[in-house]
């Protein structure tokens, strides 16, 4: 193969990856805007709630390659391409290009928090111990009596379980979710 077929080939391979890291990540974000979760599951409709919404999609997109070799690739695109849109975002919203690295390693920290305190009591389909880590981290700021942890809880696990119906053929083609089929 000559060079500029090999480049040519590389940059096909990389276009296509992005368009199905992009269409994972359309199909997170729309799920994460579901008013369900921020109308009966109390996550607050700010831009710090809808970080939590995407955080716990893009967390179970994760959870759900953590096992396939195969996808670990896509993952890791994801993460990149979560981190350049929360980037991005927080630029939208007047965040000077002075205070960004500060704001993104907090972001990235508290999305890392999550992950670790999410991923046990998901991994054992366990409820209650979700809730109460959801209770600590995305619900902490909810108002007293607002925030649903159990509903949120049992939501992450069905839809884990949802996730890891996928086959790893569909998964790599950017088909998560039934509406993105």
């Amino acid at each position: 193969m000559t060079l500029a077929a090999n480049l040519l080939s590389r940059f096909k391979r990389r276009h296509r990856n992005r368009e199905i890291v992009d269409a994972i990540y359309a199909g997170i974000v729309a799920r994460s805007r579901k008013p369900q979760f921020f109308v009966e599951c109390g996550l607050p409709d700010t831009v710090m709630g809808r970080f939590e919404s995407l955080s716990i999609h893009v967390f179970l997109f994760l959870a759900r390659c953590r096992d396939e070799r195969q996808a670990a690739p896509l993952a890791q695109d994801l993460v990149d391409r979560f981190i350049s849109d929360v980037e991005d975002s927080i630029r939208e919203i007047g965040i000077g290009d002075v205070a960004v690295p500060k704001r993104m390693r907090r972001l990235a920290g508290l999305f890392y928090e999550r992950v670790a305190g999410y991923d046990a009591p998901l991994r054992a389909s366990d409820a209650d111990a979700l809730g109460r880590a959801l209770l600590d981290r995305a619900l902490k700021d909810c108002p007293p009596g607002k925030g649903d942890a159990g509903a949120l809880a049992n939501y992450m696990i069905a839809t884990k379980a949802e996730l890891d119906a996928v086959p790893v053929d569909r998964l790599l083609r950017g088909e998560i979710f039934e509406e993105t089929a």
